[in-house]
């Protein structure tokens, strides 16, 4: 068994624009990139995707908030926290979880005008 991640930062950083959306199938008003997907797909982290997408609903302080930023923070205990703040450093919500087997120390996704997407990607 091999530890080394199957996803680096250098994967994502490829990432420069889009050449396709992916309409989200639990929040069909979001969107997310090519990159998000790769992430997604690369990583097992659709739950990622889908607690971004599933707070637009849930969580009222996001509901006009023109911009995002998400980040899934991972120590090396691999629990984890998910924040979101709106581009001013103000926190809008966050997340805990008890353990994960996210490969990446930390991730960063953008959501603005209903799009999931890799700051890469803008």
């Amino acid at each position: 068994m091999t530890t080394t991640p199957k996803l680096t930062e250098a994967d994502l950083r490829q990432f420069t624009g889009t050449e396709h959306y992916y309409r989200h199938s639990l929040n069909r008003n979001v969107l997310f990139t090519d990159g998000a997907k790769y992430l997604a797909d690369t990583a097992a982290a659709y739950w990622l995707l889908d607690d971004i997408a599933l707070a637009q609903f849930s969580v009222k302080r996001l509901a006009h908030e023109p911009f995002q930023a998400w980040k899934l923070s991972v120590p090396s205990d691999r629990t984890a926290t998910l924040t979101c703040e709106d581009g001013n450093f103000n926190l809008l919500h966050n997340r805990s979880y008890g353990y994960t087997d996210f490969p990446l120390d930390e991730v960063v996704i953008w959501y603005s005008n209903g799009v999931l997407y890799l700051p890469s990607e803008h």
